[in-house]
């Protein structure tokens, strides 16, 4: 029977590196991915889906705009759906994507982040929380040696930034994974 899979966690916790070995062992075993991302990430170009340590894969950039469900019959026979940075899905993709996991009995992988910089749901993730069969969370750590569960916006100096568009795409130089604990200390 298929699921619909959240697995989130902060920035740095190796989500898409495990989106990526996850399509791997789908492909080992010979069953066809459909490999997938929004759009509007467009760190490492469009239609990439790129690990901080080196592994990288083409993927189909979706759009807001875009029926999944429709995408999803436009590329043929897959097996599994796997999709990266789907926080940036909108709710509506979310529930299409769940359409395809109970009337396709198709397996759906999200990886992504839970909140953004402010801890606050993004929209595709909150939906995800809502209809997700499994979820997990993939772990990473705060400098402090504690669990890390937000994302922190940073300025060139190192300073927490806590206003701002809940969209600001950046990588290491940008965020900082930490703990509750030391964001809010340093916020100060």
């Amino acid at each position: 029977m298929a699921k619909l899979y959240f697995k989130y966690g902060a920035m740095g916790s190796s989500k898409s590196a495990q989106a990526l070995i996850t399509k791997f062992n789908y492909e080992e075993l010979g069953m066809k991915v459909w490999l997938i991302k929004p759009s509007i990430d467009t760190r490492d170009g469009a239609g990439i889906i790129k690990s901080r340590i080196g592994l990288k894969e083409e993927a189909q950039a979706i759009t807001p705009q875009q029926n999944i469900v429709e995408e999803y019959y436009k590329a043929g026979n897959v097996d599994v759906i796997i999709s990266d940075e789907s926080q940036f899905f909108t709710p509506e993709q979310i529930d299409q994507l769940r359409t395809l996991v109970d009337e396709e009995d198709l397996p759906v992988l999200c990886f992504g982040l839970r909140t953004d910089f402010l801890t606050h749901f993004f929209p595709g993730s909150q939906r995800l929380m809502e209809l997700a069969d499994s979820l997990t969370e993939i772990k990473t750590v705060c400098s402090c040696g504690r669990k890390a569960t937000v994302n922190a916006r940073i300025d060139e100096q190192g300073n927490i930034i806590t206003k701002g568009d809940q969209v600001f795409l950046g990588g290491n130089d940008s965020y900082v994974a930490m703990c509750h604990k030391c964001w809010k200390q340093k916020q100060k």
